[in-house]
């Protein structure tokens, strides 16, 4: 039997790159092991997908590196009746693996390039619950839908917006990688208990910034 090149990359992607770097939850395994990355990015860069590097997507936005999504998503521990915000979704790769785990997703998205194509994916794929939200400013979260189990954000960010902890549920977990120049920086879980936030350092995690988020420019006189 001929396998798929591309799912013989995912199968490769999962037991060279993954397993690896400690990724072991079963069902998000699986989860990437069914989703075609390859449709996610530009298609002259498909035959590129399953590498160990961000893939650039244009206009300064990346599909990132699948061992982040992976460790990112695992630290979440995402559950099946979970409400999932997906900030900076980008073309969907992540709003798909967050939908294969949880109940519902929403994938916030300031390029209506890229959430049109994330929209029109995900439908090819039959993902069903999930939906694809277009906002200018993303670091204003999305209140509407809140508050959320999980929050991952797609990049990295200088801080975390006290607007997007506040949309957590009691319990609740956000991932994302804390950078101030989108270089080095540290994947952080952030969990709620009432009104308390608590945050622990993950792992080192070099991944570009989040478009939108960037740090404010500060004046020297």
């Amino acid at each position: 039997m001929t396998i798929h090149p591309f799912a013989q990359a995912r199968e490769n992607m999962v037991e060279n790159q993954l397993r690896p770097n400690k990724v072991t939850d079963a069902a998000l395994l699986e989860a990437v092991r069914k989703i075609p990355r390859e449709q996610f990015v530009p298609r002259h860069l498909q035959s590129i997908a399953y590498i160990d590097e961000d893939i650039p997507l244009g206009g300064g936005r990346f599909l990132r590196e699948p061992v982040i999504v992976a460790r990112l998503i695992q630290e979440a521990a995402v559950r099946k009746g979970d409400i999932v915000l997906d900030i900076g979704c980008n073309s969907g790769y992540s709003t798909a693996v967050l939908g294969s785990l949880a109940a519902t997703v929403v994938a916030l998205e300031a390029e209506d390039a890229l959430a049109d194509e994330a929209e029109k994916l995900l439908h090819d794929l039959d993902i069903c619950n999930v939906v694809v939200v277009r906002q200018k400013d993303m670091r204003e979260g999305y209140p509407n839908q809140g508050p959320y189990d999980v929050i991952f954000i797609n990049g990295s960010i200088p801080s975390v917006p006290a607007r997007i902890k506040a949309q957590l549920a009691d319990g609740g977990r956000l991932v994302t990688v804390l950078s101030g120049n989108g270089h080095m920086g540290q994947a952080v879980l952030i969990t709620r208990d009432g009104d308390s936030f608590s945050q622990r350092v993950l792992f080192d995690a070099a991944t570009p910034t989040l478009k939108g988020f960037e740090a404010e420019k500060s004046f020297v006189f």
